[in-house]
C-alpha cells in the first residue's frame, strides 16, 4: 500500500521535489488515502490521471484564510482555517472520488465531503519561528499535487508525484 495525500501548496515547490517530514511547505490538505494492492500495486499514475481535470479546474480561485483553530488530539495542531470556496470544496471531493476509484481508502472519512475543513497547518522551523498564514491573508490555489508520504517506505521524507501548477517556479 502507498500513502499518498493531495495537497495544495501554498509556498514555492517544484514537481519531484523530496523534502523531508519535518520540513512540510504550508499547504491546505486536501485528502489524505492509501492506495495499491497486489492486483495494482501503484495506483499513482491511475489516480493522478484522475486527478488531473479536477486541479487544472481549479487552479486560479482565489482563496482567504479565517480564524485559528486547533486540530488533532486534545487539540495539539494549530491551524488556520481556509474559508470555505466552491472550486476548493468540488476539488476536495473530486479528489476523495478520485481516490476511491483508484481503490483508495480514505484514512480520515469523516474529514471528508461535508466534514472537510481546509486549513493550512501551523509549522515549527529549525530556527524556533513558526510558518502559518494569518487572518485575512489571500491565497491563490496555484499549486495541487499528489505526494507520496513514504517513498519507497521512508516515513522521514516526502515526495511531489504529480504538480498541477499555473506557477513559473514550479518547473
Amino acid at each position: 500500500m502507498r500513502n499518498l495525500i493531495f495537497v495544495a501548496f501554498v509556498e514555492p515547490v517544484a514537481d519531484g521535489a523530496v523534502f523531508l517530514r519535518t520540513d512540510w511547505p504550508l499547504h491546505i490538505t486536501l485528502v489524505r488515502f492509501d492506495a495499491g494492492s497486489r492486483d495494482s500495486p501503484d495506483p499513482t499514475k491511475r489516480v493522478a490521471d484522475l486527478a488531473g481535470g479536477p486541479a487544472e479546474a481549479a487552479l486560479g480561485a482565489h482563496l482567504l484564510v479565517g480564524e485559528d483553530a486547533a486540530f488533532g488530539r486534545n487539540g495539539s495542531v494549530a491551524v488556520s482555517l481556509v474559508k470555505p470556496h466552491p472550486a476548493l470544496q468540488a476539488l476536495h471531493e473530486a479528489l476523495v472520488e478520485a481516490a476511491t476509484a483508484a481503490d483508495g481508502r480514505i484514512l480520515t472519512p469523516r474529514h471528508t465531503m461535508s466534514g472537510y475543513r481546509p486549513h493550512v497547518s501551523h509549522h515549527a522551523t529549525r530556527e524556533g519561528t513558526v510558518k502559518r498564514l494569518n487572518p485575512g491573508d489571500a491565497v491563490v490555489l496555484d499549486r495541487i499535487a499528489l505526494v507520496d508520504m513514504a517513498p519507497d517506505g521512508d516515513h522521514t521524507v516526502r515526495h511531489v508525484l504529480r504538480l498541477w501548477s499555473r506557477t513559473p517556479e514550479a518547473g
